[in-house]
């Protein structure tokens, strides 16, 4: 057999490798969904998707039971949304200093600590979270109990604080010197040179960083499962408690009969939250391809 005929036949079976990895990655995606579906079908003939649009969570009750997923909604809502309004800004300005203004050495002892705070474990925050964020914010604002969604809030600014510094750090790095050089060419400072060009060239990595931060945020259990305190009632006050629909599925999960119609609705639950991560990878893509940093 000649060598270009080997080659050739290599180039096959790698491409053949590869469309095979690929299609499996789709093949788990669309199984996941079937099965979410299956599982979770059953509810929408009896009791009836109706149900999912009640005021209330109360899935086990003598009297009627109710598995309204609006207080839920609101929870995880509420939680995402106060933990980024503390994540964003705190990390872009750190990532602006680690890319932009810190000294070399600076660079290299900040960057490794804040990749070590990803690595810690949920369950770890979790304590931190009971042990002393949850009794400070009973302290500061004189409450019955600290186990608030303010609280569950603050903790996973913890969790997305190193995804978001690290993505949006790569984002304004890679901004060409050459954008950065005719704006100190112009007479622009170094501050007016990182707000008004490298900040703007850099933005559509820090929107994608961004969405990522909320899907870690809106995804994530344990911790909000350990210091929100788990009330499923309809607020949009931060210092009420809460509860997410990942802490509904995992607290619950567990106890619930299986094929029940509790069981069917927490599937439901998980369609949702499914539904919700995957619109927020879409726009991120969108925002990618928008700025043409994804083909």
């Amino acid at each position: 057999m000649s060598r270009s005929r080997k080659l050739h036949i290599t180039d096959k079976l790698m491409r053949l490798l590869l469309v095979s990895a690929a299609s499996t990655s789709v093949l788990i995606v669309c199984l996941i969904f079937l099965f979410l579906f299956k599982e979770a079908g059953p509810f929408a003939l009896q009791p009836g998707l109706e149900k999912l649009f009640d005021s209330q969570w109360i899935p086990v009750s003598f009297q009627e039971e109710h598995f309204g997923v609006g207080p839920l909604l609101s929870g995880s809502a509420l939680v995402t949304a106060l933990a980024m309004l503390v994540t964003v800004p705190i990390s872009v300005l750190v990532a602006i200093y680690i890319a932009e203004i810190a000294h070399p050495t600076e660079r290299e002892f900040l960057k490794p600590f804040i990749e070590i705070l990803a690595s810690i474990p949920s369950v770890v925050l979790g304590f931190f979270g009971l042990l002393v964020v949850a009794p400070l914010i009973k302290a500061l604002f004189g409450l019955t109990t600290g186990l608030t969604a303010l609280t569950g809030a603050l903790l996973l600014s913890l969790m997305a604080i190193p995804t978001i510094i690290s993505l949006s750090e790569d984002a304004l790095v890679s901004v060409p010197y050459a954008l950065k050089n005719a704006s100190l060419a112009l007479g622009a400072s170094h501050l007016q040179t990182i707000f008004r060009v490298t900040l703007p060239a850099a933005l559509p990595g820090i929107v994608a960083a961004v969405m990522l931060g909320i899907g870690r945020v809106i995804g994530e259990t344990m911790a909000v499962l350990m210091v929100t305190g788990n009330s499923a009632i309809l607020t949009f006050s931060p210092l009420a408690s809460v509860r997410t629909m990942t802490a509904t599925i995992a607290a619950e999960m567990g106890e619930v009969p299986f094929g029940s119609v509790h069981y069917q609705a927490l599937f439901w639950i998980g369609i949702i939250l499914l539904g919700i991560t995957f619109a927020l990878n879409i726009v991120a893509q969108r925002v990618l391809k928008k700025y043409g940093m994804m083909k």
